[in-house]
């Protein structure tokens, strides 16, 4: 079995990573997933969430995606994803004041309240929080 396996990782916007890698760690549907080289094939949705690449020599490189769908075949994992960004470029305060607002808009409970909408608002906002978490931890 071959040690690394291709993964591009594209948004609506642009390509955010294509590159070589020993895993891959994402945010499924049903769970994290954890996808090495030569996994069976797979396609899953994405949750708001982190995604994890682990690159040949130990580093790792972290994105935040706020949903998406993850094709993964034995030599390549595709991650599309409705919205992709680097961990690093994620603005937690942005983040915690988009999840108080979400907040306050649940707690309102008007009539012209989208409640799916500010639902959607408050698990993207809560899952760039716990990307930015996760990184902190693995760095600090």
């Amino acid at each position: 079995m071959a040690n690394s396996v291709n993964c591009n990782i594209v948004s609506a916007e642009a390509s955010i990573y294509s590159g070589s890698v020993e895993q891959v760690i994402a945010a499924g549907s049903a769970g994290d997933l954890g996808i090495l080289p030569g996994h069976t094939p797979l396609l899953t949705s994405l949750k708001p969430g982190p995604v994890r690449v682990k690159i040949e020599g130990g580093d790792e490189e972290n994105f935040f995606v706020s949903g998406g769908f993850m094709e993964v075949q034995p030599d390549v994992v595709t991650i599309l994803a409705d919205s992709a960004i680097r961990a690093h470029d994620l603005d937690e305060k942005a983040a915690e004041e988009s999840r108080r607002e979400a907040l306050h808009s649940l707690n309102e409970k008007s009539a012209e309240l989208d409640y799916t909408r500010a639902s959607a608002e408050l698990a993207e906002a809560v899952a760039k929080l716990r990307t930015i978490q996760q990184l902190r931890n693995r760095l600090g």
